[in-house]
């Protein structure tokens, strides 16, 4: 998830909690921690964007993970609307932000779609129970 911060610059992290909410309207939310750092950004920008990365790009997941880690300014592209996206991910989205809930030591962000594209097809990064995945396909040759 990505924005920018008061002064342009890309702000981003690794979440784990991405749900899609409606079809008509397109709305989905992430949840963010109160502590996190850059969650006045997110607030003060009203929009974010989503970076749906491939399994090859894990290192990509680790370091957005990472409170402190350098985000080199060349993994970024822009968006439509002019939201930093992460280059080489499976598909992007940029959000405009409707609506922020309060809950517990989170807040809820609740986006609406405006920009969708699948940029290539591939497997999915997947992170399940602590653990990253590789989703597989099953095919029946019968």
């Amino acid at each position: 998830m990505t924005t920018r911060d008061e002064s342009g610059t890309p702000y981003g992290l690794t979440v784990n909690s991405f749900t899609s909410v409606s079809l008509n309207p397109v709305l989905v939310l992430v949840c963010l921690e109160n502590k996190l750092s850059g969650l006045q950004s997110f607030k003060d920008s009203k929009y974010f964007g989503v970076s749906i990365l491939s399994e090859h790009q894990e290192h990509l997941s680790r370091m957005f993970a990472k409170r402190d880690a350098e985000r080199p300014p060349s993994i970024y592209f822009d968006g439509k609307l002019g939201m930093p996206l992460l280059k080489s991910a499976l598909a992007v989205m940029e959000c405009k932000v409707v609506a922020v809930y309060a809950a517990g030591d989170h807040q809820i962000f609740l986006g609406e779609v405006e920009s969708a594209e699948l940029l290539q097809p591939d497997h999915p990064l997947l992170y399940f129970r602590g653990k990253y995945r590789t989703l597989t396909l099953i095919t029946d040759n019968k």
